[in-house]
């Protein structure tokens, strides 16, 4: 039998099944190789002590302290009523701050002969507060004792101390302990970068780097291991998208190029306005990557009103010109209705509803329709509308219309992806806020075309340069950073409810004020306020301990409630109707056009409006309990408003204080309408996990050392030598320290999520 590789080793071999246990469960580590990259967090330097004023509250940590005293007291409990009970308080100090921590009962006794005042000292454990001060109740401890022969210090790599992530289960003194007997198989490491890119860029071996990330001498080794480790993630990653982008270069596709004078050249003559600089600049990027003979595979992503939707449709009308069908798939029936009725609005003419007059057109004839239909141009094609609650009658007529072609473009929600959906040929693919689908649905329409469509992902939600680079690596980007002419300015304050009730008071006035401007206005709410389990609940962003507790005085705000109150109160006379999730399709459509219609003055809705719906004459939104939302989500919330010629207004409610971290993020928003600079600090405020891993892939990050944000340089140097890597040897049939590498990273849900986009 072939021996099992050192790093394939099993845990429990290695440290004893129930220490591997642990680390199984609560670390995901299993093997030698995953344990070796278990990466410290940081590290304490002999003699350093921690800041104790710095710890978080409700938080595992670990600290190096010394004991400044110790006492014992005893006192009396329903346990020990006669006295008997006791209580050992020790305080620890790094000489800027104090730390109490208590022991009881018989846990006291250890502690009381060990923790003597000046002993130093590793501690674990969970830091509460008991009458207004921190303390740790019975933390795990490891002394440090300076005279011992095997000086324990030295097991943790002599003069720096590597703190690892921990749990309450396993303290991190226990993990070092436990990378210190398997860290000779790290000479054992097979090396994933090429001798030649290791060696211009004068990076360590792997097996160097893991040595001295584990057991540093210096800041210096620290250093040299973080920049190799960092290049690891980063070029491994790349090309895995790579290798993914010349595997779609392979797939064959039907070239879809538009007719000279057809659908879209008439369409595109009776558009009432210019394109833009940036709307023209990217269709041609889009327009190239249809007219080849493989699948286009591109993201589109731009700031909130920037025309992405004009775009997406004349790239659908250049396929539907060609010859073939063209699909969007929408996250929400709302936003389904939403882009079907804009659709068939910007089209006008060209957008068709009545029966053929003429002889159906010969198969093989695709989406296009020369002749028209009964109210239709001579040049127009069906737009139908597919979602799951349309009546029987309508659902059977729109799958009868793209089996027969009869539709050039379909619009639906994931009703698309169903087995009883055929295309007659589907040539584009267009996905809108593609983060709110899984890998599967996605596939699953791609895999309706007789040979794979071209692929058009949309997004408006700007993302940081190397977001894009990492997450959407294997698609090629175009980025519109420009509004078109006649979009008006939103300006954006903080509403600070609890410090300031009156300007809460105005800001209903101001409501009022452009209503009898002859405009509309949202008022947005985290919660339907129907006591069910809430989908589609506003993004949970980090809160600090008192934020969390002056969040928790009361529920979020609900749109029914919130609703009523206005409608009696402050906005009373107005015509208030409300929109959320939880409605039936029917009721929501009817809700939104007559909102549309300009039939409703104020709409209280959940953030079912946060995406894609289009009332130009809505000029002011209130978000009530604004810190409840992500930064990203405020964002896309406020580009509903001043989408026509009208300012728009934007307030944000808050009760939370001023000096709060909440407050901070609201006024972040306000003071800038810049979506790429706002993603930044979003994705500083969730880390790169969310965006790379379980957001993404629903797998956990592979992400341990690099940072996307701040490590943008070394993963556009890794994608450039990635593309070099996989051009010459697409196999990497040269490279198989590069071949087990990538074996590691892409478990099975990872790859899947690659291969299917």
């Amino acid at each position: 039998m072939d021996l099992v590789p050192a790093l394939e080793e099993p845990l429990k071999k290695v440290l004893g099944p129930a220490t591997a246990k642990v680390m199984a469960e609560h670390l995901g580590l299993h093997t030698v190789g995953d344990l070796l990259h278990h990466y410290p967090r940081r590290y304490e330097e002999r003699g350093q002590l921690t800041h104790l004023a710095d710890l978080p509250m409700d938080e595992h940590v670990t600290v190096v302290a010394q004991v400044a005293d110790a006492r014992l007291h005893t006192f009396a409990s329903a346990k020990a009523p006669r006295g008997k009970g006791q209580r050992l308080e020790v305080t620890i100090t790094d000489g800027s701050g104090r730390l109490q921590l208590v022991f009881f009962n018989n846990g006291v006794h250890k502690p009381h002969k060990e923790l003597l005042p000046g002993t130093r000292a590793l501690f674990a454990g969970k830091v509460t507060v008991f009458n207004r001060r921190l303390q740790l109740a019975h933390p795990a401890y490891e002394l440090l004792r300076g005279d011992d022969v095997a000086e324990t210090v030295d097991s943790w790599a002599g003069a720096l101390i590597p703190l690892y992530p921990a749990t309450a289960k396993l303290e991190s003194w226990k993990i070092a302990k436990a990378v210190q007997t398997v860290l000779p198989s790290a000479g054992e490491a097979v090396d994933p970068l090429p001798d030649a890119l290791r060696d211009g860029r004068g990076l360590a071996s792997l097996s160097e780097a893991l040595l001295k990330i584990h057991r540093p001498h210096t800041k210096a080794d620290i250093a040299d291991a973080r920049a190799r480790l960092k290049w690891d993630e980063a070029f491994v990653l790349q090309v895995a998208l790579a290798r993914r982008r010349h595997a779609d270069a392979q797939l064959p596709a039907v070239a879809r190029v538009p007719a000279p004078d057809g659908l879209l050249t008439a369409f595109d003559a009776k558009l009432p306005f210019t394109l833009t600089e940036g709307q023209r600049k990217v269709s041609k990027e889009i327009f190239d990557d249809l007219a080849t003979r493989h699948p286009m595979h591109r993201l589109l992503q731009g700031e909130v009103g920037s025309g992405k939707t004009l775009v997406a449709l004349r790239a659908m009308l250049a396929v539907v010109d060609a010859g073939g069908q063209a699909a969007m798939l929408a996250p929400t029936e709302v936003l389904a209705q939403q882009h079907h009725r804009s659709i068939v609005e910007m089209m006008g003419e060209f957008a068709s509803w009545g029966l053929w007059r003429e002889a159906p057109p010969q198969k093989g004839g695709g989406g296009r329709r020369e002749g028209g239909m009964l109210g239709g141009a001579e040049q127009a094609t069906k737009v139908v509308l597919l979602t799951g609650s349309m009546g029987a009658v309508a659902r059977r007529q729109a799958l009868l219309d793209l089996v027969t072609a009869d539709a050039g473009i379909v619009i639906g929600t994931h009703a698309l992806i169903e087995d009883k959906v055929r295309f007659h040929d589907l040539g584009l693919v267009v996905v809108d806020e593609q983060h709110r689908f899984g890998v599967e649905q996605r596939d699953a329409l791609r895999g309706k075309g007789s040979q794979p469509p071209h692929l058009l992902v949309m997004t408006a939600t700007p993302i940081p340069r190397t977001v894009a680079m990492t997450v959407f690596g294997d698609l090629e980007t175009s980025v519109l950073d420009q509004l078109p002419a006649g979009r008006s300015p939103i300006a954006s304050h903080v509403v600070p409810a609890a410090d300031k009730p009156h300007f809460l008071a105005r800001a209903w006035e101001r409501v009022r004020e452009e209503v009898a401007g002859g405009h509309q206005a949202y008022v947005v709410c985290p919660r339907i306020g129907d006591d069910a389990d809430e989908p589609g609940a506003p993004q949970r962003t980090r809160r600090s301990p008192e934020e969390e507790a002056e969040a928790a005085k009361r529920p979020p705000l609900a749109v029914l409630d919130v609703a009523d109150q206005l409608a009696t109160g402050p906005l009373r006379g107005l015509r208030v109707e409300v929109l959320h999730g939880r409605m039936p399709p029917d009721d929501k459509d009817a809700v939104m056009r007559r909102f549309a219609a300009g039939d409703t003055d104020v709409l209280v809705a959940t953030t079912v409006i946060e995406v894609g719906v289009n009332v130009p004459n809505a000029t002011a939104m209130v978000i009530m309990d604004a810190d409840r939302f992500g930064v990203s989500q405020l964002h896309q919330l406020r580009g509903r408003v001043g989408r026509g010629s009208a300012p728009g207004l934007c307030l944000l409610v808050t009760e939370m204080p001023e000096a709060s971290a909440a407050r901070r993020r609201l006024d972040a928003v306000a003071s800038t309408l810049d979506g790429f600079e706002l993603s930044r600090l979003d994705l500083e405020e969730r880390r790169e996990g969310d965006v790379l891993g379980q957001a993404q892939s629903g797998a956990r990050s592979s992400l341990r050392m690099l940072a996307v944000i701040d490590d943008e340089e070394i993963i556009a140097e890794a994608r450039q030598e990635a593309a070099a890597v996989v051009a010459a040897d697409p196999d990497l049939r040269h490279l198989p320290g590069l071949r087990t590498a990538l074996e590691a990273l892409l478990d099975e849900e990872r790859e899947r999520y690659l291969d299917k986009g």
